[in-house]
């Protein structure tokens, strides 16, 4: 059995070495590894570990047991910890310490238990772990959010590192210099990597299907029915016929974006909406294009990238362009609109860099809420980036070919930016006069 190694795993472990006390919500799209990176986790570090799953027969039964250990009558004595009484019914052996864990699946499922988890942090010496694929259902109104009581891990797909640990390459990745000291060997051996990485994403089923048989073909079948479930799956939580009907167009519709609005767009919702209807919408269908690409988002399919105005970072404008969470799905979807290779590829890359920077802003390392793109002078560069170690400013171009972007180099002469950092896909990389060079596939080693 293959098994693929995931560096969340030690983020779990330091969360569980921290004890903070609250209860850790971990995020992620369908079929990312949730569940059995957590049974892993679960197994290999904690003596107790209680499992639910709120989709199957063992969240019924917790539910019951909640209902049961919660009766009461106005006159008896209040109960004192019914919580408590409910998980030693659902497992009689229950031990309220630091080393049992309780996972609980697919809690969306469940406003009830959801809204429990201010007391599951709070009432509890044992850590409390819940998750679900499709979060985004928790936002109704009877989910009660317990911002302060819950730490928050983001599982995504398989990095190009994790890609490339699962072929036993990450020593190469992590040795090769940046700006083409190294054998040329290592570069040519890395961009193949990066090229089949960037054909079949990071999905662990699909990576697994390419370990096993190396036929990208069938590696994209595991795809199109990776999406075909999340599609199916995500169309029981619309409330009319209309909506799921937008549901189904609206990847489509999100890639055709991406090749259109270049400059980004002031109103995503008003162009998706003229990409599916070709006239002017009404306001329920611009509410439900909205409902549909917040779902997307919550469910970690898809990302906002801002837009940065004339290099002032005071100046930004918010959600005006949009990237997929993960380089195959980008390329599934790109493809599909009937653009050309050329046109596909250089956005699959522009989208490989973008998670790198989304990363970075959830590790606090580079400023904003999102990865934005910059305008300068009637120009424009792919990514603007401010760091927050040095504060210094970096333009990023994600090139093709040897032609190198106006902006960037007029940017530069201008010291609106400290340097200019040219990602490309053919190159072994070199600095001069303050603007780098880097294979576009190292880019997550560039320290900013």
């Amino acid at each position: 059995m293959i098994e693929l190694k995931r560096e969340i795993y030690q983020e779990l472990l330091k969360w569980k070495q921290e004890d903070s006390g609250k209860v850790l919500e971990v995020e992620g799209a369908r079929q990312v590894g949730k569940t059995y990176i957590l049974n892993k986790f679960a197994k290999e570090n904690y003596s107790q570990f209680i499992y639910v799953n709120m989709l199957q027969t063992s969240g019924k039964e917790l539910l019951q047991c909640f209902a049961k250990a919660t009766e009461w009558e106005p006159g008896q004595p209040r109960l004192k910890k019914p919580l408590h009484d409910a998980l030693v019914l659902f497992e009689p052996d229950f031990q309220d310490t630091k080393e049992t864990v309780v996972v609980i699946d697919e809690i969306q499922e469940s406003a009830e238990v959801y809204s429990k988890i201010r007391q599951f942090a709070r009432d509890f010496s044992c850590h409390f772990i819940v998750t679900g694929s499709y979060l985004g259902k928790t936002l109704d109104k009877e989910y009660f959010l317990p911002a302060g009581d819950m730490d928050v891990l983001i599982m995504e797909t398989l990095s190009y590192e994790e890609f490339l640990d699962s072929v036993g390459k990450r020593g190469v990745y992590e040795t090769v210099s940046l700006y083409g000291d190294s054998a040329h060997s290592d570069y040519e051996e890395l961009k193949e990597y990066y090229r089949i990485y960037t054909e079949i994403g990071g999905y662990p089923a699909v990576v697994k299907k390419y370990l096993e048989t190396r036929d990208l073909g069938k590696c994209r079948e595991v795809l199109r029915n990776i999406i075909r479930i999340f599609i199916d799956e995500s169309e029981r939580y619309f409330n009319n016929v209309i909506e799921i009907q937008l549901f189904d167009q609206i990847f489509s519709a999100i890639a055709q974006s991406m090749i259109k609005e270049k400059k980004g767009s002031g109103d995503l919702v008003a162009e998706l909406s003229s990409i599916l209807f070709k006239e002017e919408s009404s306001r329920l269908t611009k509410a439900s294009i909205n409902q549909a690409i917040a779902w997307l988002y919550r469910s970690h399919i898809v990302g906002y990238c801002n837009r940065v105005n004339e290099c002032n970072m005071l100046d930004v404008s918010y959600n005006t362009r949009f990237y997929f969470r993960d380089v195959g799905l980008a390329r599934y979807f790109l493809k599909m609109t009937g653009a050309d290779p050329g046109t596909v590829q250089g956005i699959v890359s522009e989208n490989f860099v973008y998670l790198y920077l989304e990363r970075q802003i959830r590790q606090s390392m580079i400023a904003g809420n999102a990865p934005a793109f910059g305008t300068y002078k009637g120009g424009e560069i792919y990514f603007y980036v401010r760091s927050l170690d040095s504060y210094k400013d970096y333009a990023i171009e994600v090139k093709a070919g040897n032609n190198q972007g106006k902006t960037a180099r007029q940017m530069l002469l201008d010291k609106k930016v400290d340097r200019v950092y040219y990602l490309k896909g053919d190159t072994y990389g070199g600095v001069r006069e303050g603007a780098a060079t880097v294979p576009i596939y190292l880019t997550g080693r560039i320290a900013f």
